[in-house]
């Protein structure tokens, strides 16, 4: 496994199989032994949608950090002769507009908002992959489940001083998915030549944030916790724009991916949590 990196020489390898690469964005250059190495592109680059607040700067440095890592993958692979049979490449669920009807599916157009705007982006950018003669997959990622990160440690933070924290209405749908099993969508992406197109990275049992919270705080906790709503003033308050981040319903199906065989490993949020709490 090759990562390409900004900073290469700052990691260590952490096993023989790994090691580190350098490509620059804003110079838009890779290093072009690593990349003949390479038979298949997992592209995951992409600044955090949740980590700091949407000013306009921030909103351009979301869009063009997928966008343009995508670009200089297009030039990669159009300058640099190579063995590459697939690329896969992340989206998110950001892509659907929460106010229809029902489970959202891989056909339904994109929300007109920010979180809409950049996924429409950041797939177009790697488009020209499948003119390459490249199979091309993308998966639009739900709320992914770890202990290392991410959302998960987050909702379990006030759960440990016994404080369940409602937010907003709590009815508000949660479509996630367990850490293990997005690693074994990418890898069955990559390599099965079946797989082409767009699919929800999904588990196939959404819950609402009001069953989410509770469910795991009885994991963590027993029956020693307090549920506390906080309404969407305070959520507002607190997190501006990006509050609409924990405050939309985001119902998405799972069915593309149970048609194409995959099996989940953790199909619903009482195995997940179980999991991760043991570990």
């Amino acid at each position: 496994m090759i990562i390409f990196s900004r900073t290469p020489r700052t990691y260590r390898k952490s096993s023989p199989e790994i090691s580190y690469a350098a490509w620059n964005l804003d110079e838009q250059t890779v290093n072009e032994e690593a990349f003949q190495q390479a038979k298949y592109i997992i592209h995951l680059a992409g600044a955090g949608v949740a980590d700091k607040p949407w000013t306009d700067k921030r909103k351009r440095e979301i869009i063009e950090s997928r966008t343009r890592s995508s670009e200089l993958l297009i030039k990669a692979m159009k300058s640099i002769p190579n063995n590459i049979v697939s690329v896969v490449s992340a989206s998110a669920i950001g892509w659907y507009n929460q106010n229809i009807p029902g489970p959202a599916t891989e056909t339904d157009s994109p929300d007109s908002g920010f979180l809409g705007a950049t996924c429409q982006a950041w797939e177009k950018s790697i488009q020209p992959a499948t003119s390459l003669d490249k199979r091309l997959v993308i998966l639009r990622t739900g709320i992914v489940l770890s202990n290392d990160g991410g959302a998960f440690p987050e909702f379990a933070k006030p759960i440990r001083y016994g404080i369940a924290g409602i937010l907003g209405s709590g009815k508000q749908i949660i479509s996630w998915i367990h850490i293990e099993d997005i690693c074994r969508l990418y890898m069955e992406a990559m390599t099965n030549a079946a797989w082409s197109g767009v699919y929800n990275a999904v588990a196939p049992n959404p819950v609402n944030n009001r069953t989410f919270t509770l469910e795991l705080a009885k994991k963590m906790k027993g029956s020693f916790y307090i549920p506390i709503p906080v309404p969407n003033f305070i959520l507002r308050l607190m997190l501006g724009e990006r509050s609409e981040e924990v405050l939309k319903s985001s119902n998405i199906s799972a069915n593309k991916l149970k048609q194409q065989g995959f099996q989940f490993i953790y199909p619903t949020i009482d195995a997940a949590f179980r999991d991760l709490i043991q570990h």
